[in-house]
């Protein structure tokens, strides 16, 4: 079996980080989601990327209680919504250079007009979702080996997930999938995949989650691989 290899997608990954770098240091008040999706894109190619993997769409882009929405790529539109003094936005990227893939997202947290670290976040329900968010990805690093099925990884993280008073809003209900060329060849962190983690090579791990009885929702994506055994983040 041929793996892929974390050098060809770890340019177009930096590309995605340093988009949602950009982004924190431009969103404002008053900005439409449209224009924060066109401004992500025309960063992402900027930067790189010569096209967009996950059905053209470079930039997913919500904000307020549109959060707590998944929708697939082929579905998806950006809304017109206008971003608040206060509020919660997540963007989530899929650029690609030669057809390799990056694919990183970030919730956002904007408190009188400007963007807060997640220790800064006075609103307590936005503060405890990025911290969940943080959990998750420890809680992640410290089960998963290389012989950790997707389906394993899904029941110990779902069942974190739901101890925890959360909830998984995925439309599918997985965690995350490998890292391919085709879109039609990924595998995903669900119930019933016994594939391993290490041989996918690549793997994302994307919860998307909401508070029981919230209308927001939260996500942090990162692909990670290992190398000689130990877990590493693009």
């Amino acid at each position: 079996m041929t793996f892929p290899d974390p050098a060809n997608h770890r340019l177009i990954q930096k590309a995605a980080k340093d988009t949602i770098e950009y982004i924190c240091g431009i969103i404002r008040p008053g900005m439409l989601l449209t224009e924060l999706r066109a401004r992500c894109e025309e960063k992402l190619m900027e930067l790189g990327a010569d096209s967009f993997w996950y059905y053209d769409v470079g930039a997913f882009v919500f904000s307020g209680d549109e959060t707590a929405l998944s929708v697939s790529g082929r579905n998806y539109m950006t809304s017109e919504r206008v971003i608040a003094e206060n509020d919660i936005v997540s963007i989530d990227l899929s650029p690609q250079k030669d057809g390799y893939w990056g694919d990183y997202a970030r919730t956002i947290i904007l408190e009188n007009g400007g963007v807060k670290a997640a220790e800064e976040v006075a609103d307590p329900l936005w503060h405890d979702g990025l911290a969940m968010e943080a959990l998750l990805h420890r809680e992640m690093a410290a089960f998963v080996s290389p012989e950790t099925t997707f389906e394993e990884l899904y029941l110990h993280i779902n069942g974190i997930i739901t101890a925890q008073g959360w909830k998984n809003l995925d439309f599918n209900g997985n965690l995350g999938h490998s890292i391919v060329r085709e879109k039609s060849d990924r595998i995903y962190t669900e119930r019933g995949n016994t594939r391993t983690l290490g041989e996918a090579g690549m793997f994302t791990f994307e919860p998307h989650i909401g508070k029981e009885g919230s209308p927001y929702g939260f996500k942090m994506e990162n692909i990670y691989y290992f190398k000689d055994g130990v877990l590493k983040e693009l």
